[in-house]
């Protein structure tokens, strides 16, 4: 397994390589991105998985700077799936002016759900997906479901823009518990840790009163997040939205997912739940 750390080295490795995939990630791996690395290696006959923590889709009061960099270990669980190269630039490589003046804009979905508490997060997301895109020119690139509205974003962003990538979505990797596997779970005490559970059951309870009740969607979101406010939660939001096109659902056709984001204690979670 190659480690790659230029530009120039990425894009001469590439050259040749037939079916190549791509993984992006952020490091700090875990069993969910893994799943996404076997998944690609099934599927693909070659296996780049990226590894960069970018700053431009941090805002001024995120954990940039307190984000787990494991690299070294990181490197290890990679070279003993047999992926064939990592791609690990420092930030003077994929910002050499050191600020992003030309950006990717996505759709105004990116300033609902996290986009509403996270200004210009996903324009920070498109941004350096593009950038990763042109550097390595993937045939297929993956990307996990937790992650749905990035994952919605991406591949509109694909699809508009014309590029020759496949997307391809894997399912959320939850732990024994039901907790969806996440970077930022390593930031939850153990008394957190087993509490955080309470954010996937609640999603649980909306999916069962949605397809055995005729309750408004909009009076069940506010139970949901009174519930966990009540619990000790700080809830960013609960939304129930149509799975193709993120647009807010008000009647079950079949086609529905639930989006929560919520606070326990310091550490921001994301879940979702298809119905």
């Amino acid at each position: 397994m190659q480690v790659i750390k230029t530009i120039a080295e990425m894009r001469a490795f590439r050259k040749g390589l037939s079916q190549v995939a791509l993984v992006p990630t952020m490091g700090n791996l875990h069993a969910g991105h893994l799943s996404l690395i076997k998944a690609a290696q099934f599927e693909s006959k070659h296996v780049i998985v990226s590894i960069f923590v970018n700053p431009i889709q941090f805002g001024p009061n995120e954990d940039f700077g307190s984000y787990p960099r494991t690299l070294l270990e990181d490197c290890e669980k990679l070279a003993e799936l047999g992926v064939d190269a990592v791609f690990a630039p420092n930030a003077e490589e994929m910002y050499p002016k050191s600020t992003q003046s030309v950006r990717v804009v996505p759709s105004d979905i990116q300033n609902e759900l996290c986009g509403a508490s996270r200004e210009g997060h996903f324009n920070g997301v498109a941004t350096v997906v593009t950038k990763l895109f042109n550097i390595i020119q993937p045939d297929v690139a993956y990307f996990g479901e937790k992650d749905f509205q990035q994952l919605y974003l991406i591949r509109e962003m694909v699809e508009e823009l014309n590029m020759p990538i496949k997307i391809v979505a894997v399912p959320i990797c939850r732990d024994n518990s039901g907790l969806a596997l996440s970077s930022r779970n390593g930031y939850l005490s153990s008394e957190e840790k087993e509490r955080a559970i309470e954010l996937s059951q609640c999603l649980t309870q909306m999916k069962h009163t949605i397809l055995d009740s005729n309750l408004d969607f909009r009076l069940i979101e506010a139970q949901a997040i009174q519930s966990l406010n009540n619990n000790g939660w700080v809830v960013d939001y609960i939304s129930i939205r149509d799975q193709t096109s993120l647009a807010v659902a008000d009647h079950n056709n079949g086609q529905l997912i639930i989006l929560a984001a919520a606070k326990m204690g310091k550490t921001r979670l994301l879940d979702n739940l298809m119905v």
